[in-house]
């Protein structure tokens, strides 16, 4: 029976990620409007259950922000965007990344780091893990940015984390909403620069051969990467980004397009060849050839003579997720390994499908990530990264094919996402990130030693005994 509440809740039976791959049953999601409603929810546990997980977009594709039996804190109406200064910007935690990328431009100001996803909240931005090639000298992290995080403890109090406190900071980065709900948030940002993109298509052979040498590169010639790969096509199309010292930004169509490209026509194209062609040759055939037109375009068109601005490669995806929706996973390796690395993957992928019938409707990508030790969780605090990341719409034989690629990665020693790299058991999760995770639970229990914000995802990989639970 459900006591009258402080605000207005929603009992639902089930509840959904963005790409409806995790489905939870909360008692209760409740969309607070002001900070005294986070207090108040904080304050009233009968009212609002344990676990209580606040969201964003959520588009995170593990079950991080699952709240089974509990409450489901919906945070998009904290959507201002408060201050732009000459180097910052703070904004309240539901404003999308996107929105305060536009805001920013307008001052002639951008991130650091420009995600694709842009329905990324700013409060999971701040306290969460995200991916984007790191351009030269920079890191490729969102949440190495954060320089202040204000939130609402599971006492219902207010705190705020900020520089002065470095490396409680640093902790605060990777704590997934798991010290309190995150309200508002205060990045540092830079001068808007533009930045020229082009791309280059290799065999696997000539990309091994080239990547010690690309890396090796003096400071002035290097270059953002972003990977596309094509275990198929034995493959690997690179995309190159730089920024320029000065000049105006242009080009944007080229960003449209490939936009467009992976918002919508490459999901859509595969979701229409799983569901219209049964036989598996011919319909992997498809996704060959128009992987083939993919790199064309890419190193034929998608390049620019003059500048980009960095924003523009952010997307603006739909509220709701419909048939052109997609999916993925990451797992980060150590990038002097990443030669033999990226081999054994092609060859995992070839021998998954003859195995089990089963291959990515789409394609793989890969980034380049420097090292970064920002944060507790960093995929990169003991060196410079790359990833591998499959990428589907989700289609049957997706779960089994992570589970597979999971113990695959795992084995070779690679480092995980907790919101982005679905299905590692907690044994992954220890062997990635070793005594981390015990000095994250001794902040953690500080902040809420009655679990209020624990939920069984976090609390199996945390290791944190299940007899310590909040009513």
């Amino acid at each position: 029976m459900q006591t009258k509440s402080l605000l207005p809740i929603q009992t639902p039976s089930e509840f959904t990620n963005w790409g409806k791959t995790i489905i939870s049953h909360p008692k209760v999601v409740v969309k607070p409007t002001t900070v005294d409603d986070l207090i108040s929810i904080m304050k009233a546990p009968q009212t609002y259950p344990a676990p209580v997980r606040a969201i964003g977009s959520n588009h995170s594709t593990t079950q991080c922000a699952v709240a089974d039996g509990g409450t489901v804190v919906d945070m998009t109406a904290f959507d201002k965007i408060i201050e732009i200064g000459t180097d910052t910007v703070t904004a309240q935690a539901g404003a999308l990344y996107i929105d305060v990328a536009h805001a920013l431009r307008e001052k002639g100001l951008q991130f650091f780091v420009n995600v694709e996803l842009g329905n990324l909240s700013i409060g999971s931005a701040a306290c969460g893990g995200t991916k984007d090639a790191s351009m030269p000298g920079e890191f490729g992290q969102v949440c190495s940015y954060a320089i202040s995080l204000k939130m609402v403890t599971p006492q219902g109090e207010l705190i705020e984390i900020d520089e002065t406190q470095p490396e409680l900071l640093r902790v605060a980065r990777s704590s997934y909403g798991l010290f309190g709900i995150v309200y508002e948030v205060k990045f540092r940002v830079r001068p808007a620069r533009p930045m020229t993109l082009r791309h280059k298509v290799y065999t696997l052979d000539e990309f091994t051969q080239a990547l010690p040498k690309l890396i090796a590169r003096p400071d002035s010639e290097q270059e953002s990467m972003m990977l596309y790969l094509f275990p198929f096509l034995n493959e690997i199309a690179v995309e190159f980004r730089k920024y320029k010292d000065a000049g105006k930004t242009s080009g944007s169509k080229l960003w449209d397009l490939r936009n467009w490209t992976w918002k919508t026509l490459a999901p859509g194209l595969g979701y229409i060849l799983t569901n219209t062609i049964p036989l598996k040759g011919l319909r992997y055939a498809l996704v060959d050839w128009f992987n083939e037109k993919v790199q064309l375009v890419m190193e034929r068109v998608l390049k620019s003579r003059s500048g980009t601005s960095a924003a523009d490669q952010i997307i603006r995806y739909p509220d709701e997720s419909s048939w052109t929706k997609y999916t993925f996973s990451i797992w980060a390796f150590p990038e002097e390994k990443y030669p033999e690395i990226v081999r054994a993957y092609f060859d995992f992928c070839c021998n998954y499908y003859i195995q089990h019938g089963y291959r990515c409707n789409m394609l793989n990508v890969a980034y380049r990530i420097l090292k970064d030790d920002s944060s507790l969780f960093s995929y990169s605090s003991s060196g410079s990264v790359m990833t591998l990341d499959p990428v589907s719409t989700g289609d049957p034989g997706w779960a089994d094919f992570i589970t597979a690629y999971n113990e695959f990665c795992s084995n070779l020693g690679g480092v995980p996402l907790f919101n982005q790299t679905r299905g590692i058991t907690p044994e992954q999760a220890r062997n990635a990130f070793g005594t981390r995770l015990q000095e994250f639970e001794s902040y953690r229990k500080k902040y809420d030693p009655t679990n209020r914000l624990l939920n069984q995802y976090f609390r199996e990989r945390l290791g944190v005994e299940a007899a310590a639970v909040a009513d």
